[in-house]
């Protein structure tokens, strides 16, 4: 026979309200009735009934999380940090795929508009316009985008970029290709700005290739554009664009990194197994995870909270970058982690 309020009121000492109060909002109990009355409810194995407290609290203790693309490897780190943060603060995560379609974006923060407390929106592809426009509908916090007056999460990925062009210029790379992101991208056109402010602070050319599926093909299908623009070093959008461009230029009969020297973004778990090991901008994807989700509860219904969170980046150098044809360094020692600046 299941345990009922009835009986944790009964054990408790307190009146069938005050355990109600209790799960519902607890804020407006006594400490230390409260304390007692989750004493007696655990020690008798009560689970309070989700949608009965929905009713009475109008909150659904559901939070929708929307990835463009849960297939990529950037994405599950973030995600299992949400959920487990979420599961912290007794609530409950409901993943969405948008296969980086802005128009099934729109869609899906619609049909979860009702059915959650807010939504992290995660690598967004709609319009500025319109993602603010549905924040009127329902609580969001946006993860790497920034949109004046919308809550965000922001892994600096300039930040990497420009550690990554560094690190290419310093070892003698002059003619440096930018292997671009999907268009409408937000990260893809920060890290656009960055590079191109990098490398010409470090009087090497950027030739911009794109923009392109953030995939294994894209970075694939592009290695013979990145051999005609007669590039000595690539940054690719992601590790897995760098992953496939890298089999694509072994395949053309081009050597990595003793003829281009390759940096992806993301430092997913792949980086690491692939011959030769990938150098790669590392991003906070679980912390990012968790402080979206941290944001989100902490304003609840204020749509007003224009908190903006910025997560530094840090370069990774490992094997597939090398010395270029200019000026460069003595040979990098195995792999090197070169931290970024503070976050703020």
């Amino acid at each position: 026979m299941s345990v009922t309020i009835r009986d944790v009121a009964r054990a408790s000492g307190v009146h069938i309200s005050t355990v109600s109060r209790t799960f519902s909002a607890p804020h407006l109990v006594n400490p230390n009735t409260r304390s007692r009355v989750l004493a007696c409810a655990e020690q008798l194995g009560y689970r309070p009934n989700r949608a009965a407290r929905a009713l009475i609290t109008g909150r659904t203790y559901n939070i929708g999380l929307i990835v463009a693309d849960i297939a990529n490897p950037f994405f599950p780190p973030l995600i299992k940090a949400a959920e487990s943060q979420a599961r912290k603060h007794d609530h409950h995560i409901f993943v969405a795929d948008t296969n980086e379609d802005p128009a099934v974006e729109e869609e899906v923060v619609r049909a979860l508009a009702k059915q959650v407390d807010g939504v992290l929106l995660c690598s967004p592809r709609m319009s500025n316009a319109l993602i603010e426009q549905l924040s009127r509908e329902v609580p969001l916090v946006v993860v790497n985008r920034q949109i004046t007056g919308i809550p965000a999460v922001v892994m600096d990925v300039a930040q990497g970029a420009r550690l990554a062009v560094e690190h290419l210029t310093a070892r003698g790379h002059r003619t440096i290709a930018l292997v671009s992101g999907p268009r409408g991208s937000w990260t893809s056109r920060e890290i656009r700005r960055s590079a191109t402010a990098t490398a010409r602070a470090g009087q090497a050319e950027l030739v911009v290739i794109g923009p392109n599926p953030p995939t294994e093909v894209g970075g694939l299908t592009i290695a013979e554009d990145v051999l005609r623009a007669g590039a000595t070093a690539v940054l690719a959008y992601n590790d897995l664009m760098a992953i496939g461009l890298i089999e694509g230029l072994l395949a053309a009969g081009a050597r990595v990194p003793q003829d281009v020297s390759v940096v992806g973004i993301d430092d997913i778990m792949l980086s690491r197994l692939t011959r030769p090991k990938l150098t790669t901008v590392a991003t906070p994807t679980a912390a990012a995870g968790r402080a979206a989700v941290d944001m989100l509860l902490a304003h609840g219904d204020d749509r007003r909270s224009t908190a903006h969170l910025h997560l530094q980046t840090e370069l990774v150098i490992r094997d597939s970058t090398g010395p270029g044809p200019g000026p460069h360094s003595p040979a990098d020692p195995g792999t090197v982690t070169i931290p970024g600046g503070v976050a703020s």
